[in-house]
């Protein structure tokens, strides 16, 4: 399995959690479908807008399942610049995100 694959493995598995949380996720697979897993990633994490769904998982206590917490752990580490990174994290620190879980 490639590394691509791998995390669209790991991003699918959170996106069933946030569905069983009444978390949105159809607008993000959409997204994922016509770009890529990585490509839609890497896209969300250019800017300095928080998504619809990184906000709601926010209200939900469910900062874990995010894109931005999947992003930063070290098996995904080469498919992300950066700044990609430096993004994610400090999304996850303006949110209040507990590290430590």
């Amino acid at each position: 399995m490639t590394q691509e694959a791998a995390f669209l493995a790991a991003w699918e598995k959170n996106w069933k959690q946030m569905e069983q949380a009444g978390i949105q996720t159809a607008r993000m697979r959409e997204q994922d479908q016509k770009l890529g897993a990585v490509t839609a990633a890497k896209r969300c994490l250019s800017g300095r807008r928080c998504s619809d769904g990184f906000r709601q998982l926010m209200a939900a206590g469910l900062l874990h399942l995010s894109l931005e917490a999947l992003s930063l752990k070290s098996a995904w580490g080469s498919l992300f610049t950066d700044e990609e990174a430096n993004e994610a994290l400090s999304r996850l620190m303006e949110a209040g995100y507990n590290f430590r879980k």
